[in-house]
């Protein structure tokens, strides 16, 4: 439980006009303040803009509660301009650890990033991309022809994971999903369930020929060599879900739709 009466709440929110509308209702009901102040935030549209909430505020410590502006808003809550102080104060908090993506380019070049829901490559050119998988740094796979692969935490599982048919992971599994996309060789290979501790190492076959990038939520990194994929356990994003409504529901009741 939070007690948020009393409490600085800041409200951020997408560019949309309704969650900006939305901004505006909290913002002259409830005053607002810098997230560097907050007690607790208040993220305002989809999930994508939740996503990039969480990255921007990871080194503030506080807990994000979502009310759905967007789309689908699996990371949301149902909004309601009533009952804030009272649904805040009875929220259940999740705690999530993001992926660390470092990525080897042709030239040589790296760059890191963090991934809440999955680090992803996908073909770049019009052919197939071919990949080694390594994990814990033992060939596992010689050789995957296919148009990507994705490493999903299991926040993430139920987003591009489960579009390419991966498994759906709950909230609480010490694991990540590996999972191929249109995979053509070997054909039936559906991908892993690894431990959460494994890392994860796509070394790129023939990249210039068949050029691969690589994707960690909003970044994205083109002509890479080699990518490696691992659970930043030093880094932990504090959600809030109305009761009963939390991210282990809904992964449940997700695959009963």
């Amino acid at each position: 439980m939070h007690k948020t009466e009393n409490k600085r709440i800041a409200f951020l929110a997408s560019t949309a006009d309704l969650a900006q509308s939305a901004r505006n209702t909290f913002v002259h009901s409830f005053g607002d303040c810098d997230p560097s102040a907050a007690e607790v935030i208040v993220a305002l549209g989809g999930d994508g803009f939740m996503l990039q909430t969480l990255h921007a505020t990871q080194h503030l410590n506080v807990p994000v509660y979502g009310m759905n502006r967007g789309t689908v808003g699996f990371l949301m809550n149902e909004f309601s301009t009533e009952g804030l102080i009272a649904r805040l104060a009875a929220a259940e908090e999740a705690v999530i650890n993001p992926l660390r993506m470092r990525a080897t380019c042709v030239d040589g070049q790296t760059q890191t990033a963090l991934a809440i829901n999955e680090v992803s490559l996908l073909r770049q050119g019009p052919q197939a991309a071919k990949l080694q998988i390594f994990v814990d740094d033992r060939l596992r796979l010689s050789e995957l022809a296919c148009d990507g692969a994705l490493v999903a935490t299991p926040a993430g599982s139920t987003a591009y994971n489960y579009s390419a048919h991966g498994p759906i992971l709950p909230i609480g599994s010490e694991v990540l999903a590996l999972t191929a996309m249109a995979a053509f060789r070997p054909r039936r290979w559906r991908g892993a369930v690894l431990p959460k501790a494994a890392k994860v190492r796509f070394e790129v076959i023939e990249p210039v020929k068949r050029p691969v990038m690589a994707d960690a939520d909003n970044c994205s990194v083109k002509n890479v060599m080699s990518v490696e994929i691992e659970s930043a356990g030093d880094v932990a994003h504090r959600l809030l879900f109305d009761p009963d409504h939390g991210l282990e529901e809904r992964l449940i009741r997700e695959q009963f739709a």
